[in-house]
């Protein structure tokens, strides 16, 4: 049981050891038929994540070349520097294959096998032993690798887990209050960090820290005739399965709450070993990870932006709640087919029992924001580009048909975004509205940081509301078109046809206090407008 144990906590992965790999095998993981990230390496985009810091946290960590034996011939992965907790990490102490791999898919800067984002900066931190170390040692190395780079951290990868039985708490459950998971939560906000968490996996095991609200949790798509269009099979399905689910050692979020915000490659995936051998893995330990490389890419364009002044461009772009609601709002659901209306999808992603977004609760009850399975879709790196590079636009004039925007809300009040250009009939209308829970640290020794011992105080999720209405709707109930009204998740998601033709608005509503009476949050829309 022991060993049993330990391999689970290890990571979210399978691999066939030096597995043959021709580098066509990648081109469908990073290429059209993946996440599409290849295309911004090339001109005009030259995206590569460049003094862009990223984030790794595992039990163990990536060798570094000059540092460790296990990779003296191989230079591919370029780290940024590697720890051991909060510590400078020991040569040749804690190195691991599997944490090797997931840098790989973020940084390796082989010509054959590039990473997502092979010119970004990785900080990587490993744990340690499992068996003493826990949850509160997890935290304190999430929190040294959020403070590197002078404290610039734009994304943390987590491919690994906690089983619900090694949490000290009676009778633990997934209410999103284990330590570690409070510790996302509080430290998305505090060091303004995107966390990317491999979704739990085949039959339960690891399934802390994927009860956050401010995180990216990552399900692993395979791939049907070359493209990367299904939710594989190893996936946990994310609906709540009652008692009997939890006897079979199935976990899942309380209340309902879904647990998968997008999808992402990770069947098969041609990775590099430390030896500089081939080898393929699968798990969603690989498909989070390209998640947190992505953002290294739409950093790079953010910076690039910021120099050079654009206009609609601030270092709002830089919050951790602007790159959720983009990656999500970008990610594909149902292939267009040639005319836009679709907002030009590139695929129809597919759950474990064949059904696509049209199918599924989330597109039917405005209640439900997020598919069980499928999140909001499947990572497409250059739709986020897209949807980052319409810019920020605030709601006191009216705004272009794609944009963000990052403010804050007043309860009891809301905010329309009015649409410059009217939509067209029968075209799908994407919106997504990102904010965070309120947790804060229970700070002894008010050192600012948290310590070994200290703990969290969790101040629950105010409740935010999304509406598309026509434009001369004076509220929400006479003139909505769709709206997402969750009352548990910090996301609220439209995916939904525009009936006839006409001028619409976006609104937030800001309305239920449940911790502070303003409210910060994200927002991403993408419409389809007349010409």
């Amino acid at each position: 049981m022991t060993k049993k144990l330990i391999w689970i906590i290890w990571g979210l992965s399978a691999s066939c050891l030096s597995a043959p790999v021709i580098a066509s095998a990648l081109e469908s993981a990073l290429g059209t038929n993946g996440i599409d990230a290849l295309k911004l390496h090339q001109p005009p985009y030259n995206l590569i994540g460049r003094k862009i810091a990223i984030g790794q946290v595992e039990i163990g960590r990536p060798g570094m070349f000059g540092w460790d034996k296990a990779v003296s011939k191989n230079r591919a992965i370029s780290l940024a520097a590697v720890f051991l907790r909060n510590g400078p990490a020991k040569s040749n102490s804690g190195v691991d294959p599997h944490a090797y791999n997931v840098a790989g898919v973020m940084v390796s800067q082989n010509k054959a096998l590039p990473g997502v984002a092979p010119g970004a900066r990785l900080y990587s931190s490993a744990v340690g032993s499992t068996k003493n170390m826990g949850q509160p040692e997890e935290c304190l190395s999430a929190q040294h690798i959020a403070l590197q780079n002078g404290g610039d951290v734009r994304a943390i990868n987590f491919s690994f887990g906690e089983p619900l039985s090694r949490d000290p708490r009676p009778e633990a459950t997934l209410d999103g209050n284990a330590l570690l998971t409070l510790c996302v939560d509080w430290s998305s906000r505090v060091h303004d960090v995107l966390y990317a968490i491999a979704g739990n996996q085949g039959k339960g095991g690891i399934p802390i820290p994927t009860d956050n609200f401010n995180g990216v949790n990552v399900a692993f798509s395979s791939r049907r005739g070359g493209v990367f269009n299904k939710v594989d099979v190893a996936n946990l399905a994310g609906a709540n399965q009652g008692v009997s689910g939890r006897l079979n050692g199935r976990e899942f979020d309380l209340g309902g709450r879904r647990a998968i915000s997008l999808v992402a490659p990770g069947n098969n995936i041609p990775l590099l070993n430390p030896d500089g051998k081939f080898n393929k893995v699968t798990g969603t330990s690989f498909a989070a990870p390209q998640v947190t490389a992505t953002v290294a890419l739409l950093q790079e364009f953010a910076d690039r932006q910021l120099r050079a002044k654009q206009p609609h461009w601030s270092i709002d772009s830089r919050h951790h709640q602007v790159m959720k609601a983009v990656l999500l709002n970008s990610a594909d659901k149902i292939q267009d087919s040639g005319d836009g209306l679709r907002l030009g999808m590139t695929r129809t992603l597919i759950d474990k029992q064949n059904q696509n977004w049209l199918d599924s609760d989330a597109y039917k009850d405005p209640k439900i924001p997020l598919d069980a399975q499928m999140g909001a879709g499947h990572l497409n790196a250059f739709r986020a580009y897209q949807q980052f590079s319409g810019g920020e636009w605030p709601p006191s004039a009216a705004v272009p048909a794609i944009g963000w925007d990052y403010r804050t809300i007043n309860v009891g009040t809301s905010v329309d975004y009015m649409l410059a250009k009217p939509l067209k009939q029968g075209s799908f209308v994407a919106v997504t509205l990102s904010w965070d829970r309120l947790v804060e640290l229970i700070d002894k020794n008010k050192n600012q940081q948290y310590d070994v011992g200290e703990n969290f105080r969790d101040r629950g999720l105010n409740n935010l509301d999304l509406y598309l209405v026509k434009a001369d709707a004076q509220n929400s109930d006479a003139g909505t078109v769709c709206s997402s009204i969750s009352q548990i998740d910090s996301v609220e998601h439209i995916f939904c046809p525009v009936a006839a033709s006409g001028n619409y608005k976006i609104r937030v509503q800001f309305r239920q206090k449940l911790n502070e009476a303003t409210q910060s949050y994200s927002l991403a829309w993408w419409s389809v407008p007349i010409n």
